[in-house]
């Protein structure tokens, strides 16, 4: 079985999202939908914080030092 990614999980939700939307499922399968939308949300947003955690910012200073910084401060949280 391929790993799961969050590009595909992603891709996964708006599909269900979309056959939600069409109001067209029975109400057991629009249920188990959600369940696996909430499922795919939850993955989804683990993956976003675990890169947020690893994004950082290389700065380069004049005289040409270069410093890694947390893309994420206090200042822009």
């Amino acid at each position: 079985m391929a790993k799961k990614t969050f590009e595909d999980s992603l891709a996964q939700l708006e599909q269900i999202v979309q056959e939600l939307e069409s109001g067209s499922l029975p109400l057991e399968n629009a249920l188990k939908k959600f369940e696996d939308g909430m499922k795919l949300s939850q993955f989804c947003e683990q993956k976003l914080d675990e890169i947020q955690k690893k994004v950082t910012l290389l700065i380069q200073h004049q005289d040409g030092q270069i410093e890694e910084k947390s893309f994420l401060t206090e200042d822009n949280l």
